[in-house]
């Protein structure tokens, strides 16, 4: 049985695997779909699979085991130093997106990792990582339904 006011299991580990893909994105300059691509279906499922024993863990340590086992390299890509007030935490951001995945698994009736993917390789990834707008903190069934509709709305 659940405990009231928590989430499930489930939830909190694609929470977490969110959270890594952001930094390790962080951490390599990358956009979020490269990092998503770059560790291809296979190690995000077992992100997610193993997500509370990799929470216990060191996140440095977790994020360049899948950097180097992934071989990211790199990029260019610094949101963070471009973002021109408050920075929005890797944990903020896993939340945002642990949210849209849901919704839009449930909505499709797909699996979640199938949803994360898409996700992340969907425009709004784009608008969600730009720290210097409102996307991220917007309400969750306005991003699926920008995300549904395959443009802001």
């Amino acid at each position: 049985m659940q405990d009231i006011g928590r989430e499930s299991a489930k939830d909190n580990d694609l929470f977490f695997t969110c959270s890594l893909i952001d930094y390790i994105a962080r951490v390599t300059k990358n956009r979020r779909k490269d990092v998503v691509n770059a560790l291809h279906k296979e190690n995000i499922s077992k992100i997610y699979e193993l997500a509370d024993v990799y929470h216990s863990d060191n996140i440095d340590r977790v994020s360049e085991d899948f950097i180097q086992e992934a071989k990211i390299p790199l990029g260019t890509f610094d949101n963070v130093k471009e973002c021109k007030y408050s920075i929005p935490s890797h944990w903020d951001i896993g939340k945002v997106y642990k949210r849209l995945i849901k919704a839009v698994a449930e909505y499709e009736k797909i699996d979640v990792i199938d949803a994360l993917i898409e996700v992340y390789n969907s425009f709004l990834s784009d608008k969600i990582d730009d720290y210097n707008s409102s996307m991220y903190y917007e309400n969750p069934s306005y991003l699926l339904e920008c995300y549904l509709e395959k443009k802001v709305i």
